[in-house]
């Protein structure tokens, strides 16, 4: 094969290939051409973002671990500590949305258990088309099926999520999968750091077969026209078989027979190998030909590669490998020694007792090309200099209410959880139901929160802005609840990074992200990175979706996201920083929406702090952080799921009262509705008005009562018009469904 089609096979460009010969002292032969193309490929290498994810704030004194390791965990106090990660499996999803979802799930699992922790909670974050684009009712459909078959076989419960549409992901998705575990207080925390010269190297789990050969460097490159020609490096993943791995390994390092494991996902025994050694500053021997197979014509190569699901790679003393085996033999597992740990720092492959390469394990981990991508400095354009220039024109609030309420950025996400075993486990208080996930932890009693978060739209307006808002909207909805906000990961899901806009909007995002993180004390501990999102030059909107994590004292007098009964007032808290015209405005005119005023970290975490203290308080019944489409839709939702209605007046609460209409759609970062007990209302009006937040507002926009949604004199909706729309616009949209 000629040096340019070898370069084209691998995925590797001329520069990087000099890389390789100066490091080398020669050119690459045989294998060597798949280690790099796997460890160097975008997906393993983060080699256009690592140097700005090093401005990420990412240390507290809960953080246990963080960056490095298969997840991150913080330390919840009381013997507690979870781990939780996020993971992209976009460009799988769209060649094979059943398998990829699913697998997308199963590997962000693993991540979680080879921490030593038991999984509790899975969630995932998902960007659709346009219901009229090719394949988007195929995609939808195979891909919460996906999650659903496995996840609920598994048995962890899909406890939240997020659901986004729009025509930038026509041609490339995005399924974003998040999973929590948690350490009970006699559980201790496993790292990947092969160490012990003499110690075994041990596969265990499921054989190697031939599926997502070359995933990684696919995974790192955009789509085309002949992107279903893909779908051999599409993993197939067996949750029966995962369940069963679970319970192995758990068993293992709890009887402490491990020294350090890790998953084989992305390129497989490639990287698990290599990043252990390279963790560790150790050497492996591995023998490739003593590797469980489902074919016996598998190549060297193709084992390195492969992606095959539900196998782990780990190290144990020589003296407890008889203990360990018969763990696995129980649960019918294969543990088959492969290798042993060397002092010597090179990890040497062997096949049929031929050594096919031998190799410094920091060349390709750590020695891996980085670039600094050009970008320019950020600027937002889609800014307006007054507030009414962001009121969006509404001829008629009533229809327009009905109008988003069925269409699929406002309907019910009903036909998607409901998919999902929520439930399993027991630990569940509150799930997909709500807006915050609320899970009770066994040995204290507190309760955890988990949100996923970010806006697309507001990426689409400022990436600035749009990062610190991934932030600070998960971290207030998670406060409107009680919740202190602990810590987060993310997936930052982005285009090209070799166009210097993407880029710009990338670094911007990223800055804008970490600032929020400090001011809030809410570290970063883990992540993912998607490049190439994009599909015949176009790019999805960029998306730097977040998990956030947060404790309460307890269970007990969570605020609902709905209203709870009649008489209650009806109260408005606002920080009122940025107004948009929001998602009305950009379905009304395609155009990205404008904006008004720049978001202040400072006020966020003091906003933040406020309500947090308000979602801890016994006289407010019900909390919901205002969002897209404003207020009216906040209201129709706060008054949906107990058909309790809302009687509000027209007031100083409206941006403009001149234009009552669409002062009902503005969307304002940030504001809060509360539900809140009649009896003690000078008590919560006194307490928000002592907080000394500067610029907060705080209005009683009216009491809860009767059977419509009224928004001043603009607005005036039967509940139960508004819930027929509300649930008839999925099935409307997507035909086809079941």
């Amino acid at each position: 094969m000629e040096l340019s089609a070898k370069l084209k096979h691998y995925r590797l460009n001329q520069d990087e290939f000099k890389k390789i010969v100066e490091v080398l002292g020669r050119e690459p032969e045989g294998v060597e051409w798949a280690l790099f193309s796997a460890l160097w490929s975008e997906h393993c290498s983060y080699k256009s973002s690592k140097v700005h994810l090093k401005k990420f704030f990412n240390k507290t004194e809960r953080v246990l671990e963080s960056f490095g390791e298969n997840a991150g965990v913080i330390d919840l106090g009381e013997g507690e500590r979870v781990a939780f990660k996020m993971e992209s499996h976009n460009h799988p999803s769209y060649i094979e949305p059943y398998q990829g979802a699913a697998t997308g799930v199963g590997g962000i699992l693993r991540d979680i258990f080879t921490m030593g922790a038991r999984p509790l909670a899975l969630a995932n974050f998902l960007c659709f088309g346009e219901a009229k684009a090719t394949r988007m009712t195929h995609l939808v459909d195979g891909v919460v099926r996906g999650i659903a078959g496995y996840g609920n076989c598994v048995g962890v419960p899909t406890v939240t999520g997020q659901t986004e549409f729009h025509s930038s992901y026509n041609g490339n998705i995005l399924v974003n999968a998040f999973a929590l575990g948690l350490f009970r207080p006699n559980m201790q925390v496993v790292n990947s750091k092969a160490r012990g010269p003499g110690n075994y190297v041990v596969y265990v789990g499921a054989k190697t077969g031939r599926d997502g050969v070359h995933g990684a460097s696919m995974a790192s490159e955009s789509f085309d026209e002949n992107s279903e020609a893909k779908k051999p490096t599409v993993q197939i993943g067996d949750p029966f078989f995962e369940k069963l791995l679970i319970e192995s390994c758990l068993e293992v390092m709890e009887k402490d027979l491990v020294v350090a494991i890790q998953d084989m996902g992305a390129a497989g025994l490639t990287s698990s190998s290599f990043e252990m050694a390279s963790k560790g500053g150790v050497g492996l021997t591995l023998h490739l030909d003593k590797v469980p197979l489902r074919d016996s014509t598998i190549t060297p190569e193709e084992i390195l590669l492969s992606e095959s699901q539900e196998r782990m790679l780990l190290v144990c003393e020589p003296s407890k490998f008889e203990a360990l085996k018969a763990v696995f033999d129980h649960w019918n597992l294969d543990a088959s020694i492969v290798g042993e740990v060397k002092k010597e720092r090179t990890v040497d492959l062997y096949w049929r007792g031929e050594m096919i390469c031998s190799m410094d394990p920091d060349v390709l981990v750590e020695n891996a090309p980085m670039y600094e991508r050009p970008y320019k400095k950020w600027q937002n354009i889609n800014r307006e200099d007054s507030v009414e220039k962001v009121i969006p024109n509404i001829d008629d609030p009533n229809e327009e209410l009905i109008k988003i309420l069925k269409d699929l950025r406002g309907t019910s996400r009903e036909w998607v959880y409901r998919q999902y075993d929520q439930r399993v486990g027991g630990a569940t208080s509150r799930d997909a139901t709500d807006s915050v996930a609320v899970m009770r932890l066994p040995d204290s009693g507190r309760a955890l929160g988990l949100v996923l978060g970010c806006r697309p739209f507001m990426m689409r307006w400022d990436a600035r802005q749009g990062g610190m808002d991934a932030v600070a909207y998960p971290a207030l909805e998670l406060a409107a609840k009680g919740f202190e906000p602990l810590a987060l990961t993310d997936c930052l899901n982005f285009g090209n990074p070799e166009k210097p806009d993407l880029m710009s909007e990338f670094v911007a995002s990223v800055e804008g992200m970490s600032e929020t993180c400090e001011a809030l004390r809410t570290p970063v501990i883990s992540g993912n990175v998607s490049f190439y999102n994009e599909t015949l030059d176009k790019n999805v909107t960029s998306t730097p979706s977040t998990g956030l994590v947060g404790l309460r004292p307890d269970l007990a007098g969570i605020p609902e996201s709905h209203f709870t009964g009649m008489a209650q007032g009806i109260y408005l808290v606002r920080l009122p920083q940025v107004h948009l015209n929001g998602q009305v405005s950009e379905m009304k005119s395609g155009q990205p929406m404008k904006g008004v005023g720049e978001l202040d970290v400072q006020g966020i975490k003091a906003f933040t702090r406020l309500i947090t203290e308000l979602g801890r308080k016994p006289y407010v019944y019900s909390s919901r952080v205002v969002g897209k489409f404003g207020l009216a839709y906040a209201l129709a939702r706060k008054c949906l799921p107990l058909g309790i209605g809302a009687r509000t007046a027209a007031g100083d609460w409206f941006l403009n009262p001149r234009n009552p209409n669409g002062s009902l759609f503005v969307e304002t970062c940030y504001e809060v509705l509360f539900g809140v007990d009649r009896d003690r209302e000078v008590e919560f009006k006194e307490f928000v008005k002592a907080s000394g937040v500067d610029g907060l507002r705080v209005y009683k926009i009216g009491e809860t009562g009767g059977d419509r949604i009224v928004g001043g004199r603009a607005l005036d909706v039967p509940i139960d018009q508004a819930r027929r729309a509300y649930q008839s616009g999925w099935e409307a949209n997507l035909e086809g469904l079941e």
